[in-house]
């Protein structure tokens, strides 16, 4: 038959992602080059695999059929080069992994450089972005796996938790309350304080967990993601909550943490990926690297 690999993963991808400029996008093709791939790999098979209307596009049930079998192919593909050691730094490719802001300097520079290390012809691209944003993209196929906080309840993905992380306070050096070990909610109510807008999946759990105490202290600015709310702090605006490992490392020059209780907030964080959907092999090594990095908290 006259096709070849690239053919099928032109055809799984506008089948993943429902749309032919979706996946062109995806697979850094034009619109008509992923066209001529899926009317090759149709004419070689002599089916149709998608039914085109001028709004959208959508497998036929022929195409339904053949999905499933052309996924197995390449993965076994894969598995079998995968195989050879010889053979890895000829892996080529993408893995897509969402991962909220928060958790990329912990989880990501390590395990990215182990990858590429070992299979550097295989693209790694990073979605940072917020947690409802990284569950539609997972759920959607845009994304081989996420790492976040939610998805536990969500009925089209799987979550395998790594750690439960605590909320602490973030200060400025010279703060008048960094003399203090550890500070309460009440504690903050003299200060500044800066927060995570309303929206974003930090502030639900930190709304959540104070919505029967009268003690959130009042913010004078509000940011969408937890970066710009550490940046804003370091340059001495005010204070905030955020998750743990979103902070420097002990030592920093102008930033120093500190514990928070009544209450005490915490997020389990852990990898998503779709239910009913094996990851491809070069992605299940991504995500088998970032299972390594499990532990009870932090």
């Amino acid at each position: 038959m006259n096709f070849d690999l690239a053919d099928l993963r032109g055809f799984l991808a506008v089948a993943d992602l429902g749309s032919f400029s979706a996946a062109a996008q995806a697979m850094h093709l034009s619109q008509s080059a992923l066209s001529r791939r899926v009317d090759k790999l149709e004419t070689a098979l002599g089916v149709q695999l998608f039914e085109r209307t001028t709004r959208k596009v959508e497998l036929s049930t022929i195409g339904r059929g053949f999905v499933p079998r052309a996924r197995n192919v390449l993965n076994e593909l894969e598995n079998a080069l995968i195989g050879f050691h010889d053979l890895s730094h000829r892996l080529s490719g993408e893995v897509t992994i969402a991962c909220v802001p928060s958790a990329v300097g912990y989880f990501l520079p390590d395990v990215i450089a182990q990858y590429h290390a070992k299979y550097p012809g295989i693209r790694i691209r990073v979605i940072d972005e917020s947690s409802s944003t990284i569950l539609t993209v997972v759920a959607r196929g845009e994304a081989d796996f996420g790492l976040t906080y939610i998805g536990t309840q969500d009925s089209e993905v799987v979550f395998q938790p790594l750690l439960e992380e605590d909320f602490i306070v973030a200060l400025r050096v010279g703060h008048p309350l960094t003399v203090r070990p550890s500070l309460t909610w009440d504690d903050l109510s003299g200060s500044d304080y800066i927060s995570l807008a309303q929206g974003s999946g930090n502030r639900f759990l930190i709304d959540q967990a104070l919505a029967k105490r009268d003690v959130c202290p009042r913010s004078f600015c509000e940011v969408k993601h937890v970066p710009a709310l550490v940046s804003l702090v370091e340059a001495g605006l005010g204070i905030g909550v955020v998750p743990k490992l979103a902070m420097p490392a002990d030592g920093h020059p102008t930033l120093v943490t500190r514990p928070l209780t009544q209450p005490s907030i915490s997020r389990s964080l852990g990898l998503i990926s779709r239910r009913g959907r094996a990851l491809s092999p070069v992605a299940q090594l991504l995500f088998d690297l970032l299972m390594t990095r499990r532990k009870l908290s932090v």
